[in-house]
């Protein structure tokens, strides 16, 4: 066992003072990196870690190699372009990321939504939950040593990504979302393909469980591993998953509902113990629970329009614009020039796969936003990760980080 001063660190020993103890730079602790090009780190994260033995003394997240600028680009951008931004952060959440942006447009702007639009918003943000908790799951599993899980999530998103094309004309990157409503509207195929996704998913799950919750080794590899207390959980500012695995009934679903949420029925997990086992469970039944609200948008599915009629922020349809000469050049209008929304600030959160995913707009009246800064929850899970992993072999440190459910783009912005 090497220590500091007899490694490449030789010449950073100023900068590491403040991430390892004492005995790392004496030699008695070793000091690693994992990643940035690890595979378990499920982007390019760095950890430098201090390891006495095979025992993490201290673990420190090191972001910032998948820095994009997003934030700052959406200073150049219409409000109505900047949607297109949004997908590329939290890239297995891109309609949830369009949903808080959108959220915030129509707060500042004081703009309505048409009730199909929110139910519609609903259903397809449920799904991405969905998509993005199959790739947590088939991933998870893969870094823990369970192979045949991943291939099977993989088969059931592409029937979600399925319907995503098919209303959005693109499989991730759909920028359906508009400021007002939606796009357009959904095809006709889309509630048999929805229906049938409804039929044919719940027995999955259940195949999962089956190979995974009662499996004496995944069990030895999850429980009592990456603890996480109450307490801690809210200390740490943790949301979603990794704070309802603490035992914290905290859902912004339920607690600040937002686009027609509080119209549908749903059961928010809790978990005991805090731990990878008890994240596990919290996914796996959030699952079941977005396909009962998914069939509940589905049953009572509005009628009427998807986009607001309000014409100050949101361009005619496009079937007027070939005989109206008024919708052409309200149309082009909007589309060269943008709006101007008032002057002021406004903050939304809504309930991302990984937690409170919220979204500051300030205006400065002009038709692109002053600022736009969002809070991400893998951001803030990062800085947890130190308290989970520490005391904790390295070979536990790869369900640790996959039981927090990182995107790296969701932090780097």
């Amino acid at each position: 066992m090497t220590g500091i001063r007899d490694s490449a660190w030789e010449g950073d020993l100023e900068q590491l003072k403040g991430l390892v103890s004492e005995r790392a730079l004496t030699g008695e602790t070793m000091v690693l990196n994992m990643g940035p090009q690890h595979p378990s780190t499920h982007g390019v994260l760095r950890l430098i870690l201090e390891l006495d033995g095979e025992t993490i003394v201290n673990c420190t997240p090191d972001v910032g190699y998948l820095h994009t600028g997003i934030e700052k680009t959406f200073e150049s951008k219409r409000y109505e372009q900047a949607v297109v931004l949004t997908d590329r952060m939290d890239y297995l959440n891109p309609l949830g990321n369009n949903l808080a942006y959108c959220l915030a447009v129509e707060k500042l702007t004081e703009l309505d939504v048409p009730p199909r639009a929110q139910y519609l918003r609903v259903l397809l943000a449920e799904l991405t939950r969905i998509n993005s908790h199959l790739v947590w799951l088939g991933t998870h599993a893969l870094d823990i040593g369970a192979m045949s899980v991943f291939l099977y999530c993989f088969r059931e998103r592409e029937k979600v990504l399925d319907i995503f094309e098919m209303v959005a004309g693109q499989r991730m990157m759909a920028t359906y979302f508009r400021p007002g409503g939606l796009w357009r509207d959904v095809p006709e195929e889309f509630e048999p393909a929805v229906r049938d996704f409804l039929d044919y998913f719940p027995a999955k799950i259940d195949d999962y469980e089956k190979l995974l919750t009662e499996n004496p080794l995944w069990r030895d590899r999850t429980q009592g591993i990456g603890y996480l207390s109450a307490d801690d959980a809210v200390r740490l500012g943790c949301t979603g998953p990794t704070l309802r695995g603490s035992g914290v009934n905290w859902d912004i679903r339920k607690a600040i509902p937002y686009s027609s949420y509080d119209h549908f029925e749903f059961d928010v997990p809790l978990g005991q113990h805090g731990d990878v086992y008890d994240r596990y469970l919290i996914r796996i039944e959030e699952m079941r629970q977005s396909l009962r609200i998914v069939r509940q948008a589905l049953d009572n599915l509005p009628s009427g329009p998807v986009r607001s009629n309000n014409r100050k922020y949101v361009p005619p349809p496009r079937s007027e614009i070939g005989h109206s000469m008024e919708a052409l050049i309200h149309h082009f209008k909007l589309w060269t020039e943008g709006f101007r929304p008032p002057e002021g600030e406004v903050y939304v959160r809504v309930e991302s796969p990984r937690g409170e995913l919220g979204c500051f707009l300030a205006s400065d009246g002009s038709p692109r936003p002053w600022r736009v800064h969002f809070r991400t929850p893998s951001f803030i899970h990062l800085s947890a990760l130190p308290h989970m992993a520490k005391g904790h072999m390295i070979a536990d440190l790869v369900g640790i980080v996959g039981s927090i459910d990182i995107v790296l783009g969701d932090c780097d912005r």
